[in-house]
């Protein structure tokens, strides 16, 4: 099992055609480096497609997901390159659930 104890999700869209090295270029370019056990997730602009790179402490890993149907619930017009996400928001955001609203971004606080 590969350990990831971060999981950062980069706002703008990646060509999907991109290799390991590719990928590790655009991970240090938005996020300034590659951390040892940190995901990073990229779609394409339709967001039907996602790249995962995964720094492991040796080397990396690339992973794609591709969506027959529908899209990924991926953040347009940001105000920051990236967001970092739990582990419940990825489960959700693999899924195609609304992932912005599991944690604290899902908190009632006024009724």
């Amino acid at each position: 099992m590969i350990r990831i104890d971060a999981v950062w999700l980069a706002v703008g869209p990646m060509d999907m055609r991109a290799g390991a090295d590719t990928a590790l270029a655009r991970v240090v370019q938005v996020f300034g480096a590659a951390h040892p056990h940190h995901a990073y997730l990229f779609a394409n602009r339709r967001a039907n497609r996602m790249k995962v790179l995964v720094h492991d402490g040796v080397g990396v890993w690339l992973a794609a997901r591709r969506l027959n149907q529908g899209r990924f619930v991926w953040p347009r017009a940001p105000d920051a390159p990236y967001v970092a996400l739990s582990h419940e928001q990825v489960d959700a955001l693999v899924l195609g659930l609304p992932w912005q609203r599991i944690g604290p971004g899902g908190i009632i606080t006024v009724l």
